[in-house]
This record gives structure tokens, sequence and C-alpha cells, in this order.
């Protein structure tokens, strides 16, 4: 059977013809799909940038409808509802993703990340625990460990928090060592609570020792010996800690003025601090001086003199209050009304405020209770910032 060539010629432009109408079929359908997409996605970037958070939800849902394998647009989506506080739609989503066999590695790395970060959100801590963990190893292993160390702050897991402040340390995200200190004090507080004093002290001076320069191992150390009877070592405590903390001085000066009128040692305190005063004036430094100086029968410079110097150096509301406290005035019957009023004026000015996020309070604390920052209170009252 011989092969007949002008079959060959008549099915190639057949072909060629039947080839180039399927090619213009599927062009006209990618079009028809790419101009659907990009539209619903861009109408969504508008109601966003409009703050209209429910259209644009329900832009990103069409999107995601007409386009299911876009692992974009559902991170928006997730994103939303988690901003939102639709918490379990946010984990409905990323997890959607997550059982996804196509997604890149990558993709499924940033899904855990942002599940964890669903579950955090939500109060979930169990959950955000078990999704940080899957992190490690990860582009995404640093955050979930800063993360994981906020969530077992926030649970006061004081262990679980020093071994993974340990990892970041090592994995060189900073200096961990005033943060370790401090769970170690946390810890030594609940061996107090407990009535485990031997179990405190060792605890705190594993602080001190972790970082020196603390203020805060140092002072409750020295509550501790209090406690414990040891006066005479409770005040060396506070001596040094003027060394190694000056910066903690104000919050130092008070209890070491009580402790040393006790133990006898009011003349040495008194020329420390009266040296610190007059390197950096402080209120509550000026209140323990005002103390001691009181309790000297020797001593010359009476509690007004005192204020009335701190006036020189600096305007004070404060101590100009605590100096008309002992002024005879003209009008010595309106002296208490007087009084009562700038005692009311000057009570938000003795406050401490978190330099992290502002927040004030009538005591000072080494985490904020607002913004939960460490160390973000500084040892001055409001007046003097």
């Amino acid at each position: 059977m011989e092969f007949d060539l002008s079959w060959v010629l008549l099915g190639l432009p057949l072909a060629f013809v039947l080839g180039w109408l399927a090619s213009r079929l599927d062009l006209r359908q990618i079009r028809l799909e790419n101009r659907q997409a990009p539209k619903a996605y861009f109408k969504g970037l508008n109601y966003l940038l409009n703050e209209q958070q429910d259209q644009a939800i329900d832009a990103f849902i069409e999107a995601v409808q007409n386009d299911p394998d876009t692992s974009e647009l559902h991170f928006a989506l997730g994103n939303l509802f988690r901003r939102r506080g639709e918490y379990e739609r946010a984990v409905r989503v990323h997890q959607h993703l997550l059982s996804r066999a196509d997604i890149s590695p990558a993709d499924r790395h940033r899904a855990q990340h942002a599940l964890a970060l669903d579950f955090l959100k939500a109060g979930l801590l169990d959950h955000a625990e078990t999704a940080l963990l899957k992190l490690e190893g990860t582009p995404f292993e640093a955050q979930a460990r800063l993360a994981l160390l906020a969530n077992y702050e926030r649970s006061r897991d004081w262990p679980q928090a020093a071994q993974m402040a340990e990892k970041l340390a090592h994995a060189g995200q900073g200096s961990f060592a005033p943060r370790l200190a401090h769970y170690l004090c946390e810890q030594a507080a609940t061996q107090v609570a407990q009535g485990h004093l031997e179990a405190a002290l060792q605890l705190l001076q594993s602080a001190i020792t972790k970082a020196p320069e603390a203020a805060r191992a140092r002072l409750d150390l020295a509550q501790l010996l209090i406690r414990m009877g040891q006066e005479v070592m409770a005040w060396n405590a506070l001596m040094q800690a003027l060394d190694s903390a000056p910066s903690a001085t104000p919050l130092i000066a008070r209890p070491l003025a009580e402790l040393a009128l006790r133990c006898g040692n009011g003349a040495a305190t008194l020329a420390r601090l009266q040296q610190l005063y007059a390197e950096h004036a402080s209120l509550d430094v000026l209140e323990a001086i005002v103390t001691l100086s009181g309790a000297d029968p020797a001593g010359q410079t009476s509690a007004r003199d005192w204020y009335a110097r701190h006036l020189e150096k600096e305007p004070s509301l404060v101590a100009a209050t605590r100096w008309i406290a002992g002024e005879k005035l003209e009008h010595e019957q309106f002296h208490p009304q007087v009084q009562r009023a700038l005692d009311h004026a000057v009570q938000p000015l003795l406050r401490y405020r978190c330099a992290a996020c502002g927040f004030e309070a009538s005591k000072h604390f080494w985490q904020c209770p607002g913004c939960q920052t460490w160390d973000s209170y500084p040892a001055r009252r409001v007046e003097e910032l």
C-alpha cells in the first residue's frame, strides 16, 4: 500500500488551524480568569485603604472563590480575620492552607506562623505553643522563639521562659541576662510565699551572679534577709546596690534609710546619700536624707532647709509642698485646707511612668502591667522626668 503524501499536505493546514483555535480559546479563558481575580483583589485593596474591612473581606472571599489556589489571597483573608478578632475564621483559613499538598515549603512555614499568631491572639496558649514549636529550624524560628518567650512569661512559666531566653541568647538575638535575673527573682518570690527561704536565698544569689548590675535582685535579697533577721547583711546588700546599680538609687534610698536607723548605721548611710544627692538630685534620695537627718540629734540641717536646697537646684511642686507643710502661714487657720489641696495636686507627680507605653502607676514595677515590657519604668518620679 502506497503512502499518499496528499493527505499529509491537506492535514498540516487543518492541524495548524485547529491548534490556533484551541490556543485562542485557552487565552480567552486565561484572560477572563485573570480579569476576574485581580478585579476582586484590587477591589478588596481599595476597601482596605478606605478602612472598610467588612467589604474588603467580602471582596477577598470572592477572589479566593475565583482562584482557590492563590495562597496570597488566603493569607490576606486570614490576616483580616485576625485583625477583626474573628480568630476561629482565621484559624480555618490557615489550617486549610496547611492541609494543601501543593503549597511551597516557604508558604507552609508562613501559614504555620500565621496559625500560631491566631492562637496567641485568641488566648489559646497551649495551641499556640504547639504551633510555635513546629517552627524550629524554619525561617520563622527566631520570631517563634520570641513569641514562645512572651507566651511563657504570660503564663508565668519561669523555668521554660529561662530556657527559651538562653536559646535566643545563644542564637545571637541579644543579651537576656537582666531578664533571666528577673525570672530567678520571680521564682524566689514564689519560694518566699511558700516559706522556703533558703531556696529563695539561693535563687536571688544566682540572679545577682547572672546580672550584677541589676538592682531588683539586691533589693529582693535585702527584704529576704530582713525577714530572716539578718538586718546588717541586708544593709550591706543595699549599700552594694548603690555601687552596682547607681541608676536605681532612688529606689534603694528609702528602704536603706529605714534599715540604717534600725541597724545604727545612720551616719554612714547619710554621708553616702548626701554624696549621691550632690551628684544627681532626686526626690526619693532627698526624702531618705530628711529621714536620716531628723533622727540625728547633731544634725544642723532641718527638713525644711533640705527642701529649700532642693528648690534651689530645680523647681519642684513636691518639694515646695513639703516645705510649706512646716511653714507657719499668715492665715494659719487656712493651712490645713491649703496643705490638703497641695498634697492632692502632687499625687500624680509622684507616680512612675512606663517609658515604653506611658502607663502610670503609684508604685514601681519591674515589668509594665500595660505593655509587659521589662525594666521600662525609670526609677524617678513623673515630676523628675
